[in-house]
């Protein structure tokens, strides 16, 4: 199955190299690209795409108001972020806009491929080196957050509080069947299950939940 992308970015030199990167793919599309958040918006309404890659600073509607319309629309679009390390306010307000994935700009373009594949898959990815300290900070934010986690674990088996802790240290399925000594598919059942119990949209919303209920904590 293709996935398609929409490239949201103000400089045309990143959706440029993105895009012929993207053709010479097998398994991914470029669907259209944006220079600005209203035109994002515009285009994942009509396009539907997959995967929208959101820059977050652009003139007039930037990236996080870009996010929140489009997660509140019916595309069905997760919208993976590309950030720099200095802009974590803009990260914040694209968590409770509904990011399903954050990528660093200063990532081989061949890497920021694979994170489109994971988003596309349902998973998230949140590149390695702002996971704890993002997530801790953010959690530890005023605001409202979508979703909001419960304040407990009651009506969560051990074996899921286990998978809900290692989905929190931003470990892959893999990684969690390969540590708990359960297969894949495993792992994939107790994810879905912990989605529905503990109401989260997608994975990026079982880390800030692990970190609000103290499964993990910002040294690990």
């Amino acid at each position: 199955m293709t996935v398609t992308v929409l490239l949201v970015d103000d400089q045309p030199l990143i959706r440029s190299g993105l895009s012929v990167l993207i053709g010479e793919t097998d398994d991914l599309e470029v669907a259209g690209e944006a220079g600005d958040g209203a035109r994002a918006v515009e285009l994942a309404a009509t396009l539907k795409p997959d995967v929208v890659v959101m820059d977050l600073r652009m003139p007039g509607m930037d990236g996080i108001e870009a996010t929140r319309r489009i997660m509140a629309g019916d595309s069905g679009s997760r919208v993976l972020v590309l950030t720099t390390f200095d802009e974590d306010d803009y990260v914040y307000g694209a968590l409770r806009a509904g990011a399903g994935g954050f990528a660093v700009k200063d990532m081989q373009l061949e890497e920021i491929l694979a994170a489109v594949r994971v988003v596309a898959a349902g998973d998230a990815l949140i590149a390695p080196g702002v996971t704890r300290r993002l997530i801790a900070d953010f959690v530890g934010r005023p605001g409202p957050v979508a979703a909001r986690a419960p304040r407990s674990v009651q009506g969560i088996t051990e074996r899921e509080r286990e998978v809900l802790t290692l989905v929190g240290l931003g470990r892959s399925n893999q990684e969690i069947a390969d540590e708990l000594f359960i297969s894949v598919a495993t792992t994939k059942s107790h994810v879905a299950r912990l989605f529905t119990k503990l109401d989260a949209r997608d994975r990026v919303q079982l880390v800030i939940i692990a970190y609000e209920l103290g499964l993990v904590t910002p040294s690990g």
